[in-house]
């Protein structure tokens, strides 16, 4: 059965200066010790989490597309995290999954977070991302999404028709969370692992934004069963963790939840 072994990056991120925080970053990956395939970043971690985008916002063939592009191949991991794009004339919150050959896949934020005024300066993603590493299938999410199970939620795909399979087998969420409402974070992620029957990955960043709003991190792993592999609340922090699809495989087959699911599709 394979693994796949994941870092979290958890950090203070400084506020709307890309360079700092590009600069910050790549000191931090360059100098872990462990060997690892995926490396997670924050959601907007070039930024903080601006309504700003008229004076940050680069396109796809910017420095910080180019910078996740550079530092993928030199380290050879695969580097996920959020930024903002202009795309078309609109602006993103655009999670980007980038290979060290080079490639790349992205997911665009669908639940745009209309308390902090979000969806009146970025457009809504359309369509998920499950990316595939390794012989896993990952879903990729940003902050908000988290609240919505239905967009979260595991399907079976026929394969050949006959045999029905998990459309994924781990979720990576990564999120600007803020400290005041970590009790749903911390407890959105274990649900969304148990109904799911889904390892999960959720990054947060900690300390102060530049509107003076406190993240207290609390980045978590945990298995399908909702079991917390790993916490780190306030402090910077990285850590890698390898997680075992036999064990996966070993819950799914004990617990067969998933063959009892609803069938449904999602209206955009």
């Amino acid at each position: 059965m394979s693994t796949i072994t994941i870092s979290t990056i958890q950090s203070n991120l400084h506020w709307e200066d890309k360079q700092a925080n590009l600069a910050m970053f790549e000191k931090k990956i360059t100098g872990m010790k462990d060997k690892t395939q995926v490396v997670v970043l924050p959601e907007m971690f070039s930024t903080g989490f601006s309504m700003q985008p008229e004076l940050l916002a680069e396109k796809m063939d910017g420095p910080t597309v180019a910078w996740m592009k550079q530092l993928a191949a030199k380290q050879k991991i695969i580097l996920t995290g959020s930024c903002i794009i202009e795309d078309d004339g609109h602006y993103f919150n655009r999670l980007l999954w980038v290979l060290p050959n080079g490639q790349l896949g992205y997911y665009d934020k669908r639940h745009l977070f209309a308390y902090a005024g979000e969806h009146e300066h970025y457009t809504a993603g359309r369509k998920r991302l499950v990316a595939s590493v390794n012989g896993w299938k990952i879903l990729l999410l940003i902050c908000y999404d988290l609240r919505f199970p239905v967009w979260c939620r595991q399907q079976s795909v026929d394969e050949n028709g006959v045999t029905a399979i998990p459309e994924y087998d781990l979720i990576i969420c990564v999120a600007n969370w803020p400290e005041r409402r970590n009790l749903a974070w911390k407890t959105l992620l274990q649900a969304r692992a148990i109904e799911n029957q889904s390892y999960i990955v959720g990054v947060n960043r900690v300390g102060n934004d530049g509107n003076n709003i406190y993240h207290s991190g609390d980045t978590t792993i945990a298995d399908a069963l909702g079991e917390v592999l790993y916490t780190k609340a306030h402090e910077e922090d990285i850590f890698t963790c390898t997680l075992h699809k036999e064990q996966l495989t070993e819950i799914r087959k004990k617990l067969p939840f998933l063959q009892d699911a609803d069938d449904f599709d999602i209206q955009l």
